[in-house]
């Protein structure tokens, strides 16, 4: 049994407080080597997650070069024409990132032919080719962030590379050992600039899905670790129906587009803010209220019955003053104000 599949077997994945339904799903995939796509709204950890898988890795001894050879079975001409050095990488080095947009090209991928070593060598010559993010991220993770970004194009550059472990690039042929984990993110909810990722390409992977915070309290633990904090008291009981707040505005049946956890943490942060420029030791429900319109508003977005009839501004008001009218105890607890 590898270290990796050892300390896989062990992980709790602590940095991502509940989600372990989804965790057990990711383990059980990455188990059997199985390509994987974390499907969830923004703001909830899935490149946390999957940064965690990368720190699971061990120590690996590598050549010097931008393809992480294997000393024993170098395949890039620079390891080939003389013995390079070697290097030892941790996992979190092995990490890469590819952020999916529009604009994205296969070159940026795969690489591409460096002209002046083109002259140098020969626009056929392994020589000349300049390496991309997949090469980079062999023996490691390539975690692809917002997949369903990216153009179309880029999907069947990737289907050569995870079906036979080779990437071709015009006439230009690269034999790659296919020796990476392959992580990527969607989110269900958006539809404006996505792609729709075909059949055959999906058929590559196993889907994980990821969802908000189960509970109050679990959103409630999030983001006491991970806001930023001023020297001002928080009562908890205000934190927990804010918090409760937010979390209605994603249940409500008008909103298509909801709140993330980042809404959370910005109310947070932003009632402390309010009330230490108030000159107050201690947050009060109005430095809560305040910080709603500038913090959720935008990252909300009503469904096509509701958008015409009201702005997400005067929605957010509306649904805060029921809020208020629903629990009083939240202008009781927040020292009143509103």
């Amino acid at each position: 049994m590898s270290d990796f599949i050892k300390r896989l077997q062990a992980e709790t994945f602590a940095s991502i407080l509940g989600q372990e339904e989804t965790k057990r799903q990711l383990k059980s995939a990455l188990l059997m080597d199985r390509h994987v796509i974390i499907v969830g709204p923004p703001g909830i950890g899935k490149t946390t997650l999957a940064k965690s898988v990368a720190a699971l890795l061990p120590e690996l001894t590598v050549n010097d070069c931008d393809f992480h050879c294997d000393p024993k079975h170098p395949v890039c001409p620079s390891c080939r024409a003389k013995k390079p050095k070697t290097r030892t990488i941790t996992g979190e080095e092995r990490f890469v990132r590819v952020q999916g947009s529009p604009d994205l090209t296969a070159e940026d991928l795969l690489g591409d032919i460096d002209p002046v070593k083109a002259l140098k060598f020969g626009p056929t010559s392994m020589e000349a080719f300049t390496p991309g993010k997949l090469f980079k991220a062999n023996h490691g993770i390539l975690f692809f962030d917002e997949l369903n970004r990216a153009p179309e194009k880029l999907q069947n550059a990737l289907l050569q590379v995870l079906e036979e472990g080779k990437a071709t690039i015009g006439s230009y042929s690269v034999d790659l050992p296919a020796d990476f984990i392959f992580i990527g993110t969607m989110n269900p909810e958006e539809t404006a600039a996505t792609e729709k990722l075909s059949d055959v390409f999906l058929d590559r992977f196993d889907i994980v899905h990821m969802h908000y915070p189960e509970t109050v309290e679990i959103e409630q633990q999030i983001v006491l670790a991970h806001g930023k904090k001023l020297d001002v008291e928080f009562d908890l009981t205000l934190l927990n129906l804010a918090l409760m707040f937010i979390r209605l505005l994603r249940q409500h049946k008008d909103v298509q587009r909801k709140p993330s956890v980042r809404a959370s943490l910005g109310v947070y942060e932003r009632a402390q803010a309010n009330a230490f420029l108030a000159k107050r030791k201690m947050v009060t429900a109005k430095d809560v209220a305040d910080a709603l319109t500038s913090v959720v508003s935008h990252r909300l977005e009503l469904k096509p019955s509701a958008k015409y009839l009201q702005t997400t501004d005067q929605f957010v008001a509306e649904q805060f003053k029921q809020f208020v009218r629903d629990n009083p105890e939240f202008e009781e607890v927040g020292g009143g104000g509103l």
